[in-house]
């Protein structure tokens, strides 16, 4: 399809343990559109991180395949950017210069690698803060620095590997608010790991959720909600109790680790 970034084609990963092999992730297929967010929802060890590294380039397959934008996925590439919980910033350098990392390498001037950072660091609001180093930063700021990052590399998609998941709820809340926003503006098409129910209810598109042992895409789930979203409407809580009700029926247990 024309408008397909990201197609997943039965892709099945088996690692062993000593002699002992366990199967990670068994027959996995689906398929994200251009400028969709689309969350890989799933307990820890269903293999979603897995799956999204493979998506990345990072992790081969055993079988199956990954296409970006209708080529296959052999390698990490510029265009498919990934985004961790760790925020992987420099601490010598400055919340300009941790930014401008990013663009090392590329084919531009000086001054229009300065205004894609500077553009970058006002999405997420620090364009008061370029000379701040990373222990001068709140974790909440730290993290807004690691998106501006991703962003000012100007992606067709990003991954991102639960990034939220280490801040409190607040701050939790305030990016969640700030990646919808900012999506919104730049259309990046984003793949998220996360086993937080009410995270994949607010910014997502469409949920995939994933049983374990083996890995499977269990279920999708399309959150028709217009963005941005209220955590305290009735169908906020009408897609979270669906999305319970779901891990209870792939037998998956339903249990606090899934909410917040």
């Amino acid at each position: 399809m024309a408008d397909e970034m990201i197609a997943v084609s039965g892709i099945t990963k088996t690692f062993f343990t000593g002699s002992e092999p366990s199967r990670v992730l068994d027959d996995v297929s689906f398929t994200i559109q251009k400028g969709e967010i689309v969350t890989l929802l799933g307990k820890s060890g269903c293999g979603k991180s897995t799956l999204l590294h493979m998506v990345g380039g990072f992790t081969k397959a055993d079988q199956g395949q990954v296409l970006l934008d209708s080529q296959q996925v052999q390698r990490p590439t510029k265009r498919c950017v990934m985004l961790f919980q760790q925020r992987n910033l420099l601490p010598w350098r400055s919340v300009l210069k941790n930014v401008e990392l990013g663009l090392e390498g590329e084919k531009l001037s000086a001054d229009d690698k300065k205004e894609r950072v500077l553009d970058a660091l006002k999405l997420v609001g620090l364009e008061q803060h370029l000379h701040k180093f990373p222990h001068e930063l709140s974790g909440g700021m730290q993290q807004r620095v690691a998106i501006a990052r991703a962003f000012a590399m100007q992606p067709d998609v990003i991954l991102m590997d639960e990034p939220f998941a280490a801040l409190d709820t607040f701050s939790r809340y305030r990016l969640q608010d700030e990646l919808v926003r900012i999506q919104s503006q730049k259309k990046t098409t984003i793949l998220l790991v996360t086993h937080d129910i009410d995270e994949a209810v607010y910014v997502s598109d469409r949920v995939l959720i994933m049983s374990s042992h083996p890995g499977k895409i269990y279920k999708e789930m399309k959150i028709a909600q217009t963005k941005p979203r209220d955590r305290s409407h009735g169908d906020f809580h009408y897609f979270r109790k669906k999305i319970l009700d779901e891990f209870e029926l792939s037998g998956v247990p339903n249990t606090s680790e899934y909410s917040i």
